[in-house]
């Protein structure tokens, strides 16, 4: 898979830019606040709909633009994007328009020019992701975890996304109806109807993020312990589903708990069918249902799900040093590589932001070399040399200064 062209207009610090990228190695290099991450946060939102930074996409808007007397601002993203099926034209559009009273968001997807739901623009340009800040995964919220999983699992499988979509849909009918039953205003019939609907979706869920990671964790394991520590260290990626009734008494730290967590998964990867996993959640749902109608909230399910690393049998998040935390998310992030390729069979672009600054030698000289087996890769970089002069003779330089990018001191964007 390449991105062969980008366009933006008024987002984030550009308001006008036309770039073409080469088949191989680009490294975007400039001081810090010029633009070079917005351009990641460009092709990242173009292939997932998301950015990886905004929490709305209000701030994706150039600032200029938002601060003229227009009534219609428009921020336009286009990739021309080449894969196995062919070439095509990607395109996002954020239209913030006045309205008495204020002002209404849309925003517009489109392929080949023609307007798409958002959810048909996943898997049109896949990429992987790489930031310093992906090591605090280790550490962080469940629900960051299972956004990683989520938007892995949404740029290579179109029935999970759709699966994913529905559940999220019928968990809100579901919780509405369990807030509405507390207070007296809704027949109880109608939570047995949303409850099926959560039921059919949700063992769906649980059964492809259960056969993903593990898929992820052989992978990872391998490169952990070949790659990156010398067969020093084993690493275990674990999928930890809410699939029971007790799941919210127990947390993960409890090894007991967790044990009893990665055993369901095992059980979902490997012998249950679908009808076996969903009589499973809808028991589960049923002993839960004291509790959810006082609290309002549907207590299990995938939208609880959780995964975890450990290092030679430990947590990796209570026990591990910041050198294992890194080392196990770039085996991560290798592995999601390696899964993406082999899954779709196109390599997904690799962006990265101010990666290889974090990263020792040892690592830094692993990742490059991955990088240059063949794959589309965008890097950002204060400082071009940290990287080897073998390394740079095969990428194009780009530099980036306050929304210009020039290569080979020739401008190649439009002001």
């Amino acid at each position: 898979m390449q991105l062969t062209h980008l366009s933006l207009t008024n987002f984030r610090n550009y308001g006008r830019l036309e770039l073409d990228l080469p088949p191989h190695v680009v490294l975007l290099h400039g001081p810090n606040a010029q633009g070079k991450t917005n351009l990641l946060e460009a092709i990242y939102y173009l292939a997932t709909t998301k950015s990886p930074h905004a929490d709305y996409d209000q701030q994706l808007f150039n600032w200029e633009a938002e601060n003229t007397a227009e009534t219609i601002i428009v921020t336009r993203l286009v990739a021309h994007v080449q894969s196995r099926h062919g070439t095509r034209q990607l395109e996002m559009r954020l239209i913030k328009e006045q309205k008495q009273g204020g002002f209404a968001f849309r925003r517009e997807a489109l392929v080949d020019r023609r307007k798409v739901r958002l959810m048909d623009m996943l898997g049109q340009l896949r990429v992987v992701l790489f930031l310093p800040s992906d090591v605090e995964m280790v550490q962080d919220t469940p629900a960051r975890r299972r956004r990683y999983l989520d938007i892995t699992l949404c740029q290579i499988d179109p029935l999970y996304c759709r699966a994913l979509s529905a559940y999220n849909k019928a968990l809100e009918q579901r919780n509405a109806t369990l807030k509405a039953m507390s207070e007296g205003r809704q027949n109880p019939e109608v939570l047995s109807i949303f409850s099926d609907n959560l039921v059919a979706l949700g063992s769906q869920i649980f059964r492809r993020r259960a056969r993903f990671v593990a898929d992820l964790a052989q992978e990872a394991q391998r490169i952990h312990y070949e790659a990156l520590t010398a067969g020093r260290e084993t690493i275990r990626l674990g999928y930890l589903p809410r699939l029971q009734a007790n799941a919210l008494a127990r947390g993960d730290g409890d090894n007991e708990a967790a044990d009893e967590f990665l055993a369901d998964a095992e059980w979902l990867e490997g012998q249950a069918d679908d009808t076996a996993v969903q009589a499973r959640f809808h028991e589960a749902l049923h002993t839960n249902r004291e509790r959810d109608l006082a609290s309002g909230f549907t207590s299990i399910g995938p939208h609880r799900d959780d995964w975890r690393f450990w290092v030679n049998g430990r947590s990796l998040g209570s026990y591990g040093s910041r050198g294992q935390q890194r080392s196990a998310v770039l085996a991560l992030k290798m592995a999601e590589i390696q899964l993406i390729t082999a899954e779709t069979g196109d390599m997904p672009i690799l962006l990265l932001d101010e990666v290889v600054a974090e990263l020792d030698e040892q690592r830094r000289a692993l990742l490059l070399s991955f990088i240059q087996r063949g794959a589309q890769a965008v890097l950002t970089a204060t400082d071009p040399s940290m990287f080897t002069a073998d390394f740079l003779a095969h990428a194009a330089s780009m530099q980036v200064n306050a929304g210009r990018v020039k290569l080979d001191q020739s401008a190649v964007e439009t002001p």
